[in-house]
This record gives C-alpha cells, sequence and structure tokens, in this order.
C-alpha cells in the first residue's frame, strides 16, 4: 500500500486541507483529513508538500504532442502529454485522412497497447469522416466531400467497434443520418457530436436520440449566423447552448484567440458547471505568427495567415481557463476529469472516491505539473 501524505485534495467541489490518500492495485483505497486517517505501517509514503492531488486528467480530443501527431508516433505523444498530467486520452483522426490511413492509425493504437505501451490511451475520437467541408483547419484537404455511402465507411466502423468513443458529424450533411443509425447499430455506447457544421437547430436536435450530446470545440469552425442583414441567426453554437443535455468542448488558449475570454464567460454562466469540457487539440502546423501574436506560444499558425489548432496540453488550457474565468483549481480539474469522465459514462475514474483508478495529479496554484501517479505508479 502507499500513502500520499500533506496533500490538499481536489474533490468535485470542495478541497481536502492536509490529507491523507492510500491506494493499493492501482486504486484509491481510502481518503481523508490526516487527524482523521493514520498512515498504516509498513506504506510506501508521498510527501505532496502542499501540492493540490486531483484526479488525473482526460483529454478526448486531441491530435498532437505539440510536435508530432499521435498518429505518426502514438508511442511519444502519449508519454509527452502523460507528463503533463493526462493519464486518458483520445487521439483524433481527422477527415483529411482517407480510409486506409483511418484503418491503419486505430490498429497503430490498438498494437501499442496490447505491447504495454501507451497505457493512458482508452480509445479514438473520430473528427470525421463527414463533416462540412467548407469549415476546418486543412479544409482543402477534405477527402469525404462525396456523398456518403455504406462501402466506403463500413470497414472503419468496423476497426472502430469497442474503440472510438465519440463520432463527429455534420448533420446538415445529406445521408448523415443513415451513418448515425449505423455508427450506433454497430457501437453502441458511441457518443455523437456536432462538428466542422451548420446545421440548424432542428437538423442537430434530430441526432439527439441517437446518442448526440456533445459539441466539438464549442464556437469554433461553426456556420453562418445571418438568417438575413442586420439579423443574428442561431446555429450550431446556440443549439449546444441552450440544451442542457449537451456538453461544450473548449480550447482555450493563453490569448483567448479560439475562444473569446468573454465568450468563455458566457459559455460558462449558460452550461454552469458540469457542462464544460476542456480540451488541447493540438495539431502540428509550421507558418508565421499573426502579426500581433508573436507571443502566442500555445496556437499554431498556417502559410494562409489563420490559425491551425493549438499547441496546447491540457494542464495549460486549465492554467488558461483559470485565469480566463477566475475559475480554482477545482473548478478546471472538474472541467478537464470529471465532466468527461461523466460525458463519456467513465464510471472507473474522473475524481477522487474509493475504488476508482489511482489517476492522480500533482499540481500547484498555478496548475503546474509537479507529479503524475497512473494506475498506482509514479511516472514523474
Amino acid at each position: 500500500m502507499t500513502a500520499i501524505i500533506n496533500a490538499v485534495l481536489v474533490m468535485k467541489d470542495h478541497y481536502i486541507p492536509d490529507a491523507v490518500l492510500l491506494m493499493e492495485d492501482g486504486k484509491i483505497v481510502d481518503f481523508g483529513p490526516a487527524k482523521k486517517l493514520p498512515v498504516p505501517a509498513g506504506c510506501e509514503v508521498i510527501d505532496a508538500e502542499g501540492l493540490y492531488v486531483g484526479p488525473g486528467l482526460i483529454d478526448i480530443h486531441t491530435h498532437a504532442d505539440g510536435d508530432t501527431y499521435f498518429h505518426e508516433d502514438p508511442i511519444k505523444c502519449s508519454e509527452t502529454v502523460l507528463k503533463h498530467g493526462v493519464t486518458s486520452v483520445l487521439p483524433a483522426l481527422f477527415y483529411s485522412m482517407n480510409k486506409e490511413e483511418h484503418l491503419e492509425a486505430i490498429k497503430k493504437y490498438k498494437d501499442a497497447i496490447a505491447a504495454g505501451k501507451c497505457k493512458n490511451i482508452f480509445g479514438v475520437y473520430m473528427e470525421g469522416p463527414y463533416l462540412n467541408p467548407d469549415f476546418g483547419c486543412d479544409k482543402e484537404k477534405n477527402v469525404w466531400k462525396d456523398a456518403i455511402v455504406e462501402k466506403d465507411y463500413a470497414e472503419i466502423v468496423e476497426a472502430a467497434k469497442g474503440f472510438a468513443k465519440v463520432w463527429c458529424v455534420a448533420p446538415e450533411r445529406e445521408g448523415i443520418l443513415d451513418f448515425v443509425k449505423y455508427v450506433k447499430k454497430e457501437i453502441p455506447e458511441i457518443v455523437f457530436s456536432v462538428a466542422h457544421s451548420e446545421a440548424t437547430p432542428e437538423q442537430i436536435e434530430a441526432l439527439m436520440p441517437y446518442g448526440l450530446k456533445l459539441g466539438t470545440h464549442h464556437t469554433n469552425a461553426t456556420g453562418t449566423l445571418e438568417n438575413y442583414p442586420e439579423v443574428r441567426g442561431v446555429c450550431v453554437d446556440e443549439t449546444v447552448n441552450y440544451n442542457n443535455d449537451i456538453y461544450a468542448e473548449i480550447i482555450c488558449d493563453s490569448k483567448g484567440v479560439h475562444v473569446h475570454p468573454y465568450m468563455i464567460r458566457l459559455i460558462k454562466k449558460i452550461k454552469g458547471q458540469d457542462k464544460i469540457i476542456l480540451i488541447a487539440d493540438s495539431f502540428v502546423a509550421d507558418g508565421p505568427p499573426i502579426p500581433g501574436l508573436e507571443d502566442a506560444f500555445d496556437i499554431n499558425f498556417d502559410w494562409g495567415g489563420d490559425i491551425a489548432g493549438s499547441k496546447l496540453t491540457l494542464d495549460i488550457a486549465c492554467h488558461n481557463m483559470m485565469i480566463h474565468t477566475g475559475g480554482s483549481v477545482c473548478d478546471v480539474f472538474r472541467y478537464a476529469s470529471t465532466n468527461p469522465a461523466k460525458m463519456l459514462s467513465l464510471t472507473d475514474r474522473g475524481d477522487i472516491a474509493k475504488g476508482k483508478r489511482a489517476d492522480l495529479v500533482f499540481v500547484d496554484h498555478q496548475f503546474d505539473v509537479k507529479r503524475v501517479i497512473l494506475g498506482g505508479e509514479q511516472i514523474n
């Protein structure tokens, strides 16, 4: 048994200062104030030295570790994000990948996991293939613009069984309902997300009975708001905000470029504490910074003068979220661990509780990661 002492335990909505946490066989055995929970004799002891200790971060949507795509080197990327506190991650496959590349990436992840590598990868996030080709980074490379045909996607769905956790769709695409029904039949536990879309509220809500309960990178790569001159319309963002059952992903960069800080605070006010999910959505691009954003260390740029995703890891997103919203360490652990676990029905992780996985992150008041424990084992 291992005991963590001198910790400030981060619970869902409060702290336990000067706390002890006991773990054994990769799970949390007990926890509580030190004055009520003595350390058993013979325990290995880890001194948290007053740091916050919260549940391991869960990044449900990211493509890279900052300079390498997951599908290129899953082991490197897995290790990089783990050092930043991400004990559970869903690498995202993208619409610029053809069928063979989708199949190759899924196999590569499964093989690495089977070999005892990439212990924090627990599935994939399918950002495509059937999104609106007018939206998104590298949209000129979208290879899925043609009609939605079963023979084109059936093999991908088969390979993704038991592994795909989220599947993004643009509800306005012709034939998307047949695709959604097919995926739902083959992967009953799948969560659908509205992404890269200009769908109407009615088109989005029509897919909610099939498991649509997520808005991919909320307020990014969504459609027009103009129905009539000088009249604001309603589209994807408004639908995600309106529906209590839909979670909102947020890319929270340091400059508030992906989502303006005022908009983040508005989303927080509308969605509440339980429906926000922070994501990294890290990408790889090497274009020059846009003038005025030369110091934006956590944003990518393409060669066309536009942003091209983030260079974030989820710990940095948490730090930025605290700055932009005035939120607490407790708040951001909820957005980056508790909420994604609940959205995906992961009952074994996402908060500190007896019997849950001993996936733990030690952070300071700025959310700088100091130590990570995965399945009860220290990794740094």
